[in-house]
């Protein structure tokens, strides 16, 4: 691809940001030139954060690094990466449940888009046990989750919480 930009979407709903997720976005961009953040409406989904907090919240913990793009897109994901050109799609894996199930979505989307490949990223081991939903749970309850995300998201996280004693 000489003079093209490999591009890459990285999508999720990343409520809230952890660790984990920054760790996957940071070796994304040690392979690929430009990766979109790519937040999912997702109407069945309720989120502790809406979605315009939940950008900021990505935006803060990447900062100005002109190779990632923070955006939100509805629908099909390969419909989305169609429309912005990028033919590789970054999932992290964490256990063999997750496995199981990005598989099942790796084969549907292979076969809605044969041209968008899917680059599996497993997590590094500090952050294995670490999702946004036991963030959240553990959050909710007091518990100190400064150690599961970015800075960033950290402050965003105290503010909600803070809100709610």
């Amino acid at each position: 691809m000489p003079g093209r930009a490999r591009l890459a979407i990285y999508p999720g709903t990343f409520d809230p940001m952890t660790n984990g997720h920054w760790d996957i976005l940071r070796r994304a961009l040690g392979l690929f030139d430009h990766v979109v953040v790519a937040l999912a409406v997702n109407v069945n989904k309720r989120p502790l954060f809406p979605l315009a907090a939940r950008m900021r919240m990505i935006r803060d913990v990447v900062g100005d690094d002109p190779r990632v793009e923070v955006d939100s897109f509805r629908g099909l994901l390969v419909d989305y990466a169609r429309a912005r050109g990028a033919h590789f799609l970054i999932r992290g894996l964490r256990a063999v449940a997750d496995f199981e199930y990005e598989f099942q979505f790796a084969h549907m989307n292979r076969q809605l888009a044969p041209e968008i490949e899917t680059i599996f990223l497993p997590t590094n081991e500090e952050n294995f046990y670490v999702s946004s939903s036991l963030v959240r749970e553990v959050g909710r309850m007091g518990g100190d989750v400064s150690r599961l995300v970015p800075k960033a998201a950290l402050r965003t996280l105290k503010k909600k919480f803070n809100k709610r004693r």
